[in-house]
């Protein structure tokens, strides 16, 4: 990120949105934030400073940042290594391998970024699994809810020439039709109240099953 400009990062994971300084009531121009990393509050990890910089320079660095000028550092980082397959290209709707429709993939490896949308994939192959053992037809979670606009995007909506791991964001849901001009904070309300009633819609059937 910090490649593409130096203002990059001030409007990432650096931003300071809703943070003020208590002493000047001011918003600062950036934040570090750091996470306990043990019980004792004596270890802090600075979240989101995956980085390909030397140890030595990393530590010059980090220690121009206000507060940390004496910090010891019992780690340094690096950038993680992301394994996922072509997901477009290789599975089905239900998560199969086309070739081999009796395996299923889960989680990050198809090709979907953070833990939330890595649990929600894994569910849902979970489901689809469960459906197929009891010879139960089971059809995908609709393209307008948050499970059903992943599934869609990493099983076939996403170019398989060019396909990268993928958050969960309302890019990835149907718009609505031109007619209804809605926009804005509003247009996301309204995507996020069709999500929820489309996905009680969805599970109804499965309930009253249960």
């Amino acid at each position: 990120m910090a490649a593409r400009g130096e203002q990059t990062l001030a409007f990432g994971p650096m931003k300071p949105v809703g943070l003020k300084d208590p002493r000047s009531d001011r918003s600062p121009y950036a934040v570090v934030q750091l996470r306990q990393d043990n019980a004792l509050g004596s270890l802090w990890n600075m979240v989101g400073f995956q980085t390909k910089l030397k140890h030595a320079e990393q530590v010059r660095i980090f220690r121009t940042i206000p507060g940390l000028e004496n910090a010891q550092f019992a780690r340094l980082g690096g950038l993680h290594r992301n394994t996922f397959i072509n997901s477009p290209a290789l599975l089905d709707p239900q998560l199969r391998l086309k070739s081999q429709p009796h395996l299923r993939f889960a989680g990050q490896v198809t090709g979907v970024e953070g833990y939330v949308e890595s649990a929600a994939i894994g569910l849902l192959a979970g489901r689809f699994a469960a459906a197929e053992l009891q010879g139960l037809a089971v059809m995908p979670p609709p393209p307008t809810t948050a499970f059903g606009a992943l599934l869609a995007h990493i099983t076939g909506g996403a170019d398989a020439r060019t396909f990268q791991p993928m958050n969960i964001n309302f890019g990835l849901f149907p718009p609505f039709e031109k007619s209804a001009k809605i926009r804005g904070k509003d247009r996301k309300q309204a995507m996020s109240m069709r999500a929820l009633d489309d996905l009680c819609a969805w599970l109804a059937p499965k309930q009253a099953a249960e």
